[in-house]
């Protein structure tokens, strides 16, 4: 029988950017074991032009991503969520909705890129600087024995796992 999926929501305050990405490694990297979404607590309505570009030359598709808000997933019906993950420090501070299924919840802060400003080239180095330090967190989520841990275990993996290289400095907090 295979592992069951568990669902995963990347939080941001605009869902433009970084809980986008979030959502587009994760359902990539995850093979089936994660299913990924994203949302923010007050969505931009569009993704980040930044975004689609990153995205679209690493290979992803980009035809499903939409900036939506997060109450989507604290509806009926909507999934039940295993994990929540804050990835902006704006996000991490706002009283979220409660969500179908008692997710364990981690801040993962990383600087926004989208606040980048200056050269095309500079602006890309932003947003590629996000989507390896996503793409590490996730690839440190991945590698977890989920199923063996106790939830204290896992609660504490998730937020070292949020406190990992280029962590904001409220994600390093978190830690304290």
């Amino acid at each position: 029988m295979p592992d069951r999926s568990y669902n995963v929501l990347f939080l941001c305050t605009g869902n433009s950017a970084r809980s986008i990405l979030g959502e587009a490694i994760l359902n990539r990297s995850g093979q089936g074991r994660f299913k990924a979404f994203s949302a923010g607590s007050q969505p931009k309505g569009q993704v980040n032009p930044h975004t689609l570009t990153l995205l679209r030359g690493l290979g992803y598709d980009v035809s499903g991503f939409r900036s939506k808000a997060w109450t989507e997933f604290a509806q009926p019906g909507a999934p039940a969520l295993d994990f929540v993950f804050t990835v902006c420090d704006d996000a991490a501070g706002e009283s979220c909705p409660i969500w179908p299924g008692q997710p364990m919840t981690a801040h993962w802060g990383i600087p926004d890129p989208a606040a980048v400003t200056g050269s095309d080239a500079e602006i890309a180095v932003a947003f590629d600087d996000a989507y390896r330090m996503l793409k590490r967190r996730i690839d440190l989520l991945l590698a977890l024995p989920i199923k063996k841990l106790d939830r204290l275990v896992l609660q504490k993996r998730l937020k070292d796992i949020g406190a990992s290289e280029g962590a904001t400095q409220k994600a390093k907090g978190e830690l304290a």
